[in-house]
């Protein structure tokens, strides 16, 4: 079954991942505005811990009681300042993580819903599936490290200034090396964002894959193509792992620059200090104080490291849905759309000249069964055309308004899961007689009966625990529930054996007596319990009327209902 969105589902019109990324942060500002100004205070009272041992250590040296316990005291407050600032920053730094992350989700199926019966060929499952399982991580986290690389700037100017303060030479050893060190950091964040881009390209392509062939196991088992499909996937899996694999590679090398340089720095200013202490041109106090602080300078640089590596790899992600969400449907609403006449009317395919008369129960039998589906797409305006109901062009309608009235029904449908009943009655719209009712239309009360929990019991991913005839009943007694004014049925009972066929057939014209219905099929067991026929050849109407009346007329008509056989 079809279905499409409600409504516009609100996606910015952004044109590159950067802003999305900004756009996303904008969603919050208040919280992301209070975790950056936390992220600020909680590593600038980290900075200032090391002056305050340094003056400790200096008032120990000269044995003055009052600054010990005076800067012992500021120890005391800044560690109490930096752990509530920690945790309140830890807080926002969640909740914007989570923040950017579902409203990514929002997006991702609001686009998804924007495209409706279009997506599927717009854009592989599986790259809906890896924005859905791993992107929304990544955007995630690229938000919330905005507050603590915030703070670790913040941190290294402040510890620059105080070195400055104390000594020129070490405080251009901070002031020159940071920028130093975050360029060699640089030189290896391209490849990375190179290889991210590829990994995630084949993760993608794989996911598909590996939904295509669940999705038709048991097809493939039937036709002994598991190990052809099997191998293809191994195949695409090693090349996936290789792709992990480099960026693994440039990934070490980023975690190793994260330790060796911050260390060599700390190693640097450590001997630089210990040299001006020796020559007496610092104390002991401020000695400990700078290397406190270029210990301390390990933490903001390991952490603005992070940063580059988080919003590099939030950026190859927010690219994928910035792509998703450029997708533009293949149909959308006129911008003044026509009322339609309310009541049943005409529903007419220009293009083969099919007209379906309301009120009645039409079958559509053609040479060609893609001939058949072409006319439903037209007459259920999944596809531009000049297809016509009440003699208003669909093309004029909204689009809600032509799904609320027009609901197309065919075995692309899936199953959902959760519980049966909500899936027969996906809205909560009718009672239990009703669904019940549908179920005997389409045959399928035995299989609701043989379930444990009956109606309550919960349906598999895709409904995996039924067979396709079963799955095909259960998404016609669906359709019957829907219970809408005009319903195309394509090929419903295709998977079904000759005398569970025979029971829809005999049963399909009272559920929908007076609604206005068109099913698609060359079963003659169908086609003789309709009100009306229609020939197709060649995606023209050849020939109409009865069953028995076309059998008797049309040799065409025979021969295509007949397989050939007489």
């Amino acid at each position: 079954m079809r279905f499409s969105p409600a409504g516009d589902p609100g996606v910015p019109d952004i044109r590159s991942a950067t802003r999305y990324l900004v756009w996303l942060a904008g969603r919050h500002k208040a919280l992301l505005t209070v975790g950056i100004l936390l992220g600020v205070v909680w590593m600038v009272a980290q900075a200032l811990v090391p002056a305050a041992v340094g003056r400790a250590v200096d008032g120990l040296t000269r044995r003055d009681e009052e600054a010990l316990l005076t800067w012992g005291l500021v120890l005391l407050g800044l560690g109490v300042f930096q752990a509530g600032a920690g945790i309140l920053r830890h807080y926002c730094a969640v909740h914007n993580f989570l923040a950017g992350a579902y409203r990514t989700v929002q997006l991702t199926v609001g686009a998804a819903n924007r495209l409706g019966a279009a997506l599927p060929r717009r854009v592989s499952a599986g790259e809906v599936v890896s924005i859905g399982t791993a992107d929304i991580s990544q955007i995630g986290a690229a938000i919330d490290i905005t507050a603590r690389g915030t703070g670790a700037i913040v941190a290294i100017a402040t510890v620059g200034v105080i070195l400055l303060g104390a000594s020129v030479p070490l405080g251009l050893v901070v002031v020159l090396g940071v920028p130093l060190l975050m360029a060699v950091v640089g030189l290896l964040i391209r490849p990375l964002h190179r290889q991210q881009q590829a990994y995630r390209d084949s993760e993608g392509a794989l996911t598909a894959r590996a939904g295509d062939i669940v999705s038709g196991l048991r097809v493939l088992r039937g036709v002994g193509g598991e190990p052809v499909l099997s191998a293809r996937y191994r195949s695409r899996s090693q090349a996936l792992r290789a792709d992990g694999l480099r960026v693994a590679r440039v990934e070490s090398l980023l975690e190793a620059a994260q330790v060796l340089l911050p260390g060599a720095f700390l190693v640097l200013v450590t001997w630089l200090g210990a040299r001006f202490a020796l020559r007496g041109e610092i104390s002991a106090g401020e000695l400990v104080a700078f290397y406190g602080y270029t210990a301390f300078l390990v933490s903001p640089l390991r952490q603005l490291t992070e940063a580059v590596d988080k919003l590099t790899r939030g950026h190859v992600a927010a690219r994928r849905v910035v792509r998703l969400l450029r997708l533009t449907p293949e149909l959308l609403d006129p911008a003044r759309p026509t009322a339609l006449p309310d009541g049943p009317g005409e529903l007419v395919d220009v293009a083969s000249g099919v007209t379906v008369r309301p009120g009645r129960l039409t079958a559509l039998a053609a040479t060609a069964p893609e001939d058949a589906a072409a006319v439903v797409d037209r007459l259920g305006r999944y596809v531009d055309s000049d297809a016509t109901l009440h003699g208003v062009p669909l093309r004029e309608v909204a689009l809600a308004t032509v799904r609320e009235r027009i609901l197309v029904a065919d075995n692309d449908a899936h199953l959902f899961t959760g519980p049966l009943r909500a899936e027969l009655d996906p809205h909560d719209r009718v009672d239990d007689a009703t669904v019940a009712a549908a179920l005997a239309a389409a045959s399928a009360t035995d299989i609701v009966e043989a379930l444990p929990a009956g109606l309550d019991s919960a349906v598999a991913e895709r409904g995996r625990e039924f067979s396709g005839g079963q799955q095909q009943r259960l998404r016609l007694a669906r359709a019957l529930v829907a219970d809408p004014e005009i319903l195309l049925l394509v090929e419903p009972t295709s998977a079904v054996d000759a005398h569970t066929e025979a029971r829809i057939a005999d049963r399909l014209g009272a559920a929908r007596a007076g609604r206005t219905t068109l099913v698609c099929t060359t079963s003659p067991l169908v086609l003789h319990r309709a009100d009306h026929v229609i020939f197709v050849e060649d995606g023209k109407v050849v020939a109409e009327g009865t069953h028995t009346a076309l059998l008797d007329g049309e040799p065409r008509y025979r021969a295509t209902v007949s397989r050939g056989e007489d």
